[in-house]
């Protein structure tokens, strides 16, 4: 099926892939401390149900969920609350945060039991996944029991799981199919028993395929269908995905749910897998950190609350100078500037580029040739709404369906002009929603 479809636009950057690609995932010693944001996901804020210089142990609750669309917290050590305060965050501002001084022993909580998934009902399933504070580790952070919870009038019968990992340079989704697969195809039968579908697949881009390989042996009598896809990014945006995998397109608009699919990432599927068979929260992930600079790329499994700093280290630091730091990838990651930004469940990557990587330019007048639009996988005219968007015609932004756009970069990466085109689909897509916030509140 994957061979019949794939994705219209797209481009093609140098993948960076191989500096890391070939490290197997490593684990860090203890921290003596950790500083835990409570805001690692979209939607509501949580609530901490700690103070400060309580005992807590590893796994231990930390922030209840503060509303339907939002996601616990939980202690990456054993130790003592040391502070709940604040701390940088990775988009330059200052967010909550709980600070904890680790006792070195790293004692588990063990509050949350295993659960047999073959026999407990599908609302307890969905329940331990709220409980162990899962999110879509791929980016958004979406709190991962609300897209296991579609409404009735929307029934779903395809689950698909994002490996195709496109972004340029992160290895960590390749490294846990690898090697742990098992964990990975666990979860999906999970998730396929909560929504009751039988129809699972496993997207992976065929730049992987010693990935694609193992996956096919480990999935073979099974009801999960590995896709190999054609490699062209962003293959790994749910929309895209969903269109190469089944055929199906979204509706302007809409969701995955719209047209009987969830998505979900490799790796929140290896942490469903834990929650309910060993009854583990999410607190730590496997992260790649990487980059020309860096003197020895590899993968780790980092806890949530470790600083980029600490992480840097456990990669001997750096061997030249980088001109920019980013958590993620390049096309879609975030630039930071402080090195004690930690590390949340969102956190793919930690990626180092030199100054030879990094264009300074200036932005220049749009000249018409069109290249956003062909590669634009969302079918939209990047340069026109640019246009309007520079000019403050927000409505006319709106008529150009702006809030289609899923901020890949695919066509500033094509502008010739270095037009800052996904800033100015941000601040649209901003300025939209404030506007209809606005519109609601008058009725």
């Amino acid at each position: 099926m994957a061979d019949q479809y794939y994705f219209r636009g797209g481009v093609h950057p140098a993948e960076g892939k191989k500096l890391s690609s070939g490290q197997a995932i490593q684990v860090p010693p203890l921290l003596e401390s950790y500083v835990v944001p409570l805001m690692q996901h979209i939607g509501a804020p949580p609530k901490p149900v700690v103070k400060k210089g309580d005992t807590v142990l590893r796994g231990q609750l930390l922030a209840q969920p503060g509303g339907f669309i939002s996601a616990a917290i939980h202690s990456p050590t054993s130790g003592t609350i040391k502070d709940i305060g604040v701390c940088m965050g990775p988009v330059g501002l200052e967010t909550p945060a709980i600070t904890i001084a680790s006792d070195g022993d790293d004692t588990p909580d063990e509050s949350l039991t295993p659960l047999n998934w073959h026999t407990a009902s599908r609302d307890t399933l969905r329940e331990r996944i709220a409980a162990a504070g899962i999110v879509g580790m791929g980016g958004a952070g979406f709190p991962a029991n609300v897209k296991l919870t579609p409404p009735l009038e929307k029934p779903i019968d395809t689950v698909i799981l994002n490996g195709v990992e496109c972004e340029p340079f992160l290895t960590a989704d390749h490294r846990l199919m690898l090697e742990q697969c098992d964990r990975i195809i666990q979860g999906a039968l999970i998730l396929g028993r909560i929504l009751d579908v039988t129809d699972i697949f496993i997207g992976i881009e065929e730049n992987k395929p010693d990935a694609i390989e193992v996956m096919r042996q480990k999935t073979a009598g099974t009801t999960i269908t590995v896709a190999g896809l054609r490699v062209r990014y962003p293959q790994g945006a749910e929309k895209q995905l969903i269109y190469a995998v089944t055929g199906r397109k979204v509706p302007t608009g809409g969701l995955p749910m719209d047209v009987r699919c969830v998505v979900n990432n490799v790796a929140t599927c290896a942490a469903v897998a834990d929650a309910v068979n060993d009854g583990k929260a999410l607190y730590e992930r496997v992260t790649t950190i990487t980059g020309t600079p860096v003197t020895t790329p590899g993968n780790w499994l980092l806890r949530v609350g470790t600083s980029v700093e600490e992480a840097l280290k456990l990669v001997g630091g750096v061997k030249k100078d980088p001109a920019k730091l980013l958590l993620g990838g390049p096309m879609m990651g975030m630039s930071i500037y402080d090195l004690s930004v930690p590390v949340m469940k969102n956190t793919s990557g930690i990626l180092l580029l030199a100054s030879d990587e990094v264009e300074q330019f200036t932005s220049n007048a749009c000249i018409r040739c069109g290249r956003c639009v062909d590669v634009c996988p969302m079918t939209l005219m990047p340069g026109s709404l640019s246009v309007a968007i520079e000019n403050e015609a927000f409505d006319l932004a709106e008529a150009g369906f702006a809030m289609d756009c899923i901020e890949c970069g695919a066509c500033a990466y094509a502008c010739p002009s270095h037009r800052p085109l996904v800033q100015h689909m941000r601040r649209a897509k901003a300025e939209i929603t404030a506007a209809r916030r606005a519109a609601a509140a008058k009725k």
